[in-house]
């Protein structure tokens, strides 16, 4: 799989609700497809994508196979959790092992469900869980710099160099920001020693899950709660997705046809879960290309920037090997003619070499020799 997003939260805001829904809706729709759940907390849910069905109808596919992303559903998070209050070490250990957050934020009253904390405050909640990170991130990068402080005083010039990434991180983490705020401060070679030397919490991705109750749906235009949250999430370039919980374990449960009625009586579109994956699937910098053709048509899981080879060795290894060249069409274009055939026919489909950085959207037929 290789990408995976992990949901965190406060206990009580509806976090595993969401991600039982998620996983449960996933299966409902990829009948067909290898849905697996790990674990009991892990779900490998399809990316939902209607290019891919739309292809496949055009190419009259016998088989249509989508590309999935791995959800996690992180143990509930208290005050103290860096200190191993409660699950603590196991939710930080998780979160270290995910590639980007998605942060569920209770932003509905309901006496029924006993908050925490005593009351609906999402922002309070949304600081707690970033102060615990953060707290984890001082840790570590204080017990670093005791062993560079020492080698650097010796003249080592490598030593100085990390003394000064670990004393501008340190500056960030002390005034209590997470390091995903203050990424363009930040060097980029300080950034990339932050996130794959250090491994630290705060500089991994966010998005943030608003869960609001069924009155607020669908964007929850007049629920307070849910401004502060977006303005908070403005200040980071992070994205919000307004779900409602119930609603989404209801839609879980249904057939086609009843689910889209009661996304239709609470003026939805699509399910927040959809929202919630594609936005998932954008935090963590993946596009989608396909393969095309009457025996399959499939959806492939690719970093954004990677190049022509690197691309068809996520097909197989051999393909990235003997690779000679891509013949390339984008969605769009491929959609106006309604065919491969009719597209190199019209002289659409070009030829990329190995420099090529594959698109979103792209349908492409590799060509190589092993």
């Amino acid at each position: 799989m290789g990408f995976n997003l992990g949901i965190v939260g406060l206990p009580n805001v509806g976090k595993s609700t969401l991600f039982n829904a998620l996983t449960q809706t996933a299966k409902a729709q990829a009948a067909n497809y290898p849905f697996c759940t790990i674990e009991p907390n892990v779900g490998v849910v399809e990316v939902p994508d209607e290019r891919l069905y739309r292809i496949a109808e055009l190419e009259k596919s016998k088989k249509v196979t989508p590309t999935f992303i791995e959800f996690v559903d992180i143990a509930g998070l208290v005050k103290g959790a860096s200190k191993g209050e409660g699950l603590g070490n196991q939710f930080l250990s998780h979160i270290r092992e995910v590639d980007a957050i998605a942060m569920v934020l209770r932003c509905f009253a309901n006496p029924d469900v006993v908050h925490v904390e005593g009351s609906v405050d999402p922002i309070r909640d949304a600081d707690i869980i970033d102060v615990e990170l953060i707290a984890k991130d001082l840790e570590s990068v204080n017990k670093r710099l005791e062993k560079v402080e020492k080698t650097a005083k010796g003249g080592d010039k490598k030593a100085k160099e990390e003394l000064g990434h670990l004393k501008a991180i340190k500056e960030i983490l002390d005034s209590l920001e997470p390091l995903r705020r203050h990424r363009e401060e930040l060097p980029e070679d300080a950034w990339e020693y932050a996130k794959k030397d250090l491994f630290l919490l705060t500089t991994k991705p966010m998005m943030y899950v608003a869960n609001v109750g069924e009155e607020d749906l669908p964007e929850g235009e007049n629920n307070p709660h849910l401004q502060k949250v977006r303005e908070r999430a403005q200040r980071e370039n992070a994205p919000v997705v307004v779900v409602c919980a119930e609603i989404e374990a209801q839609l879980a449960g249904l057939e086609e046809e009843e689910r889209r009625e009661l996304l239709e009586a609470y003026g939805l579109s699509e399910p927040g879960l959809n929202k919630v994956i594609r936005e998932g699937y954008k935090l963590l910098n993946l596009i989608t290309f396909f393969t095309a053709g009457e025996k399959e048509t499939r959806a492939w899981t690719i970093v954004k920037g990677t190049k022509a080879p690197q691309a068809a060795g996520k097909i197989h290894s051999d393909i990235e090997r003997g690779f000679i060249a891509a013949e390339v069409i984008n969605y769009e274009d491929y959609i106006k003619v309604g065919s491969m055939t009719k597209a190199k026919e019209k002289g659409l489909v070009r030829l990329e070499g190995k420099e090529y950085e594959v698109q979103d959207g792209d349908i492409i037929y590799f060509r190589f020799n092993v």
